[in-house]
């Protein structure tokens, strides 16, 4: 093998080596910790699995109503009531917030249930209804 190939394979090597040794040079029991914790959870039958719990902020009216409501009610889209337009809204809100708020969360003629917005709570869709039923 003539020199500068040796040369050249010694700098690879001594560069894995350092390169390595850096990244591995936190040794403290945290670190050590953070680098091989496990990936995942095991389960098994007969067991009851952990429960995670996680909370997510409940979002707005508006914020619902932007994402997932607005394509039909800006337009009136297949009879849909138009946001803010109070002569749309008047035989719907005249049966009461029960049934209202269950014909947005079950779906009622061509609304979907829940409007599509599927990981949104009933207190989210009630938000966006009474988003939309507010004058402009």
């Amino acid at each position: 093998m003539d020199l500068s190939l040796r040369l050249w394979l010694i700098a690879l090597c001594t560069l894995l080596f350092f390169s390595t040794t850096t990244i591995a040079a936190d040794m403290s029991v945290s670190a050590i910790n953070d680098r091989t914790k496990p990936v995942g959870n095991v389960h098994l039958e007969g067991t009851a699995p952990a429960v995670v719990v996680t909370t997510t902020p409940a979002r707005t009216g508006q914020a619902v109503y932007d994402q997932y409501c607005a394509s039909c009610h800006n337009s009136g889209l297949m009879g849909a009531p138009k946001k803010g337009n109070a002569d749309d809204w008047a035989t719907r809100v005249s049966q009461g917030d029960a049934v209202l708020a269950k014909h947005a969360i079950e779906g009622f003629n061509a609304m979907p249930a829940k409007g599509t917005c599927m990981d949104c709570s009933d207190d989210e869709i009630i938000a966006a209804i009474n988003y939309m039923i507010k004058p402009n």
